[in-house]
């Protein structure tokens, strides 16, 4: 069993998208077809105040995505019995957030409720299809990894569809061991010990993405506060068209 090195719309949109974009991901390197090579993927932790975005995120899936998920199919009543039943306290959940502050990548890392067990978490992404290809699961799993390390478990877990060949590929590249039992696949990863330059990244990852959240919360409110007035103005402009007529 491998052990996981740790991974350190009119005038109103005109400039949009550099106020939403994070200054970290600004500073990307671009490669030579212009796209990013390699960005800061701001990754937030989520807490009771998110719950309703995650059951957006996940009723956002559509059947197929849901089936990965969670290895059935999955109505809209049980991704709500899901989400309601999510323990904050005692789980972490990872969010990744757009400029529309859509949650649209998001992972669980549930720790075991055995005593036997308590050092042993199990990990579980989804991400939507409008943002895949992006490598945003692989990033959730880094970052799971660093939080669980840090937390004091040395073995994380991956119960998937044996069909679900995305996340086993993140798994099989972090260097975990793959079982395929039929239809369904475990993967087992050994996490190494944490280290202050562990704790320290995920400080500053922690940070870094609570930073990102405020920004895209404040240009959001910005925008929409323009939009709202740019209508009553056009409403206005209207409404002296039609008393000229």
């Amino acid at each position: 069993m491998h052990e996981l090195k740790h991974p350190s719309h009119t005038s109103a949109d005109a400039g949009r998208g550099d106020l939403w974009r994070s200054p970290l991901v600004r500073g990307g390197v671009h490669g030579s077809h212009g796209a990013v090579a390699s960005t800061v993927v701001p990754i937030r932790s989520l807490g009771e105040g998110h719950r309703e975005r995650i059951a957006n995120h996940l009723l956002a899936l559509d059947e197929r995505d849901r089936y990965l998920r969670f290895g059935y199919n999955a109505a809209d009543r049980h991704i709500r019995d899901y989400v309601d039943g999510l323990n904050f306290e005692r789980d972490d959940i990872f969010g990744i957030y757009n400029r529309k502050l859509e949650l649209i990548a998001m992972a669980h890392l549930a720790y075991s409720v055995n005593p036997q067990f308590k050092s042993c978490a199990e990990f579980g992404v989804s991400v939507r299809p409008q943002a895949r290809g992006r490598g945003y699961g692989g990033r959730l799993f880094e970052r799971a990894v660093m939080h669980a390390s840090n937390e004091g478990v040395d073995l994380l877990f991956v119960h998937a569809l044996s069909e679900n060949t995305a996340m086993l590929k993140i798994a099989r590249k972090a260097g975990a061991v793959v079982e395929r039992d039929g239809a369904e696949t475990e993967a087992f990863l050994r996490l190494p010990e944490a280290t202050l330059d562990s704790r320290m990244t995920e400080m500053v990852a922690e940070q870094l993405g609570q930073t990102d959240y405020q920004l895209k919360t404040h240009a959001k409110s910005f925008w929409d506060l323009l939009e709202a007035l740019q209508n009553v103005r056009q409403g206005v402009r209207e409404g002296r068209h039609k008393s000229a007529m």
